[in-house]
């Protein structure tokens, strides 16, 4: 396992997981606000994940509350409001910060040392657990380099 599949994170749930859980799987990791003007995003990304998700393909929701106070809601609230307002089915984790001092080892591991430029930013995780790409929160989920990036990854025989 890579060093960021061994992170420890909590689900939307509260109970324990780590991107190791998904091993083999490629990985769309989205920062995610139910308060922002790309939170539309989240109609998009629930179709990319119901269509791929039997290729070994799975988006993973990471709430923040980073960028204008857009997420300000409790795991509970954010859970109930993406599943009432977008019928979200794919994995969602415990709100964390992606940026500042209070940055999540994940975003550590995503980010390096630049910046989660806002809300909606996808990092797409290889099925060796490696970062294989990184899209600006304006990409959006059916943008063609998203798609032909998810594409190529899933091309790749799981080992």
């Amino acid at each position: 396992m890579t060093a960021i599949q061994e992170i420890p994170l909590k689900t939307i749930t509260g109970e324990d997981a780590t991107l190791g859980d998904y091993a083999g799987q490629v990985l769309l990791v989205v920062n995610v606000a139910s308060k922002c003007g790309l939170t539309p995003q989240y109609e998009g990304l629930e179709k990319l994940h119901e269509q791929l998700s039997g290729q070994g393909f799975a988006v993973l929701g990471f709430p923040a509350n980073d960028f204008a106070g857009q997420e300000p809601g409790t795991d509970e609230e954010i859970a109930e409001f993406c599943r009432s307002t977008y019928s979200i089915q794919f994995p969602m984790f415990s709100k964390i910060s992606v940026l500042g001092p209070d940055r999540h080892p994940l975003y550590d591991e995503l980010a390096g040392d630049q910046d989660v430029q806002w809300n909606f930013e996808k990092f797409l995780i290889s099925r060796t657990g490696e970062v294989a790409g990184r899209f600006s929160p304006r990409v959006t989920p059916d943008d063609a380099e998203l798609t032909a990036a998810i594409d190529r990854e899933l091309a790749t025989p799981r080992s």
